[in-house]
């Protein structure tokens, strides 16, 4: 008697020991796929990282480069340099149509020499020319036979070629430029607008060099 109450008992042990092992899994095997769940979200976010930001991934070798290419030449246009096209004869021979130049920003237009070729926007023509700087504020010019005076002297203009027979008086305000072209038989500039002055505020740059067409590469100065 006593031994199948040991037997029962026995397997009532076994039982309870097969119950709390299926009992236990059953509560394990979520936790054993939630951690394989994670684990999987975890290598495809370190793929989706080392694809996009990783040292060769897409993210470095093409949109940082690109995103900073962009910034740059926007920079450069807006604060240091920009090329411009020659659109006319009015500088001939120094500029012919189609050449292109580098110019860069003038922030300071009392650094602006006569005879530096500048950019600058016309209120009068509703457009942006490139003339070369003649008068300075308050310079006293006089145009006689085609011939520039300034404040008393005769100036040497080597860059005329092909000049023009007028005549005329102008006194520079504060502030102000005189520009006329180097064409001056073609060039419709200073001597010929309503206001012969452009403000300083409508400088925009001043010609560096001439890198179009190449075999004309060069400074201008």
């Amino acid at each position: 008697m006593r031994d199948e109450e040991d037997i029962l008992a026995s397997k009532d042990i076994d039982m309870n020991i097969i119950k709390n092992a299926v009992d236990r899994e059953s509560v394990d095997y979520p936790k054993s796929e939630n951690i394989k769940t994670n684990k999987e979200e975890n290598e495809l976010k370190k793929s989706f990282i080392a694809t996009f930001m990783g040292k060769n991934g897409f993210f470095r070798e093409w949109i940082i480069p690109i995103i900073a290419a962009i910034g740059i030449a926007i920079l450069i246009n807006k604060f240091l340099v920009y090329n411009v096209y020659i659109p006319s004869e009015s500088m001939v021979p120094t500029l012919n149509i189609g050449d292109k130049l580098m110019v860069t920003k003038v922030y300071d237009t009392n650094k602006i020499e006569r005879g530096d070729i500048i950019v600058f926007y016309s209120d009068e023509l509703k457009e942006i020319l490139i003339k070369r700087a003649i008068g300075l504020p308050g310079d006293h010019i006089i145009i006689h036979e085609g011939i520039v005076n300034v404040n008393g002297k005769d100036i040497k203009e080597d860059y005329v070629k092909n000049n023009e027979d007028l005549n005329g008086e102008y006194d520079v305000p504060a502030n102000k430029f005189f520009f006329l072209g180097d064409n001056r038989n073609r060039s419709f500039d200073a001597r010929k607008w309503k206001n012969p002055y452009i403000d300083a505020s409508k400088i925009q740059g001043k010609a560096r060099i001439k890198f179009y067409p190449f075999k004309d590469f060069g400074s201008l100065y």
